[in-house]
């Protein structure tokens, strides 16, 4: 008859390494997040202080020429691809494409924003796994009276609950941050189109 318990304890067991690659591997994720964050900030607030993206796009309109010049100033990569579509969906006559032009920065938002959410909930589920799984093994060694192992065992345990409580704190916080970022930067692009969505209403 198989021992039920023992069956998960190994399969539990055998995830010891894999989990804490994983702790590691998301560590990395939200760095680099957070390095992207930092070269949004430096776009968006040092390279073009006191940018306005609405009066940026409005110009743009005005002078589509120099539409790449305009867009380049855009606070972000899906800014700027906005600007580009709406800009020549203007010249077009294409009005509804306006709408379209939004949605697709929506969408790449939305994009961006997922990356971080995963990692909210990742960061501590691995954490937690991390955390777990060295426990067994360690009272077990705490019988037999390995009092080396065990701390071994509680070291790894630790670091595998900072890693995951670390990797979610951080990327709550880039998610809300830009979540906010990017909202101001929508009303910013609907406002400078307002005018044009009235004329395809």
């Amino acid at each position: 008859m198989i021992d039920l318990g023992n069956a998960l304890a190994e399969i539990a067991t055998a995830l010891r390494v894999p989990v804490l690659l994983a702790a590691a591997l998301v560590l990395l994720l939200c760095a680099f997040e957070l390095g992207r964050f930092g070269a949004e900030l430096y776009r968006r607030r040092w390279r073009n202080r006191r940018f306005d993206l609405a009066a940026n796009l409005t110009a743009a309109i005005a002078d589509p020429a120099n539409v790449a010049a305009y867009a380049a100033r855009a606070p972000s990569g899906f800014a700027e691809r906005a600007v580009f579509e709406i800009v020549e969906a203007v010249i077009a006559g294409r009005y509804a494409s306006i709408e379209h032009a939004l949605a697709n920065y929506e969408l790449a938002v939305q994009r961006r924003l997922d990356r971080t959410r995963i990692l909210v909930r990742a960061g501590p589920a691995i954490g937690l796994m991390g955390t777990l799984i060295p426990l067994a093994p360690g009272l077990a060694a705490l019988g037999d009276g390995a009092v080396a192992e065990l701390a071994d065992d509680l070291r790894d345990a630790f670091a595998a609950t900072v890693i995951g409580l670390l990797v979610g704190t951080v990327a709550f916080a880039l998610t809300l941050t830009r979540t906010r970022i990017y909202s101001e930067d929508l009303a910013a692009l609907e406002r400078a189109v307002e005018p044009y969505a009235k004329v395809a209403a």
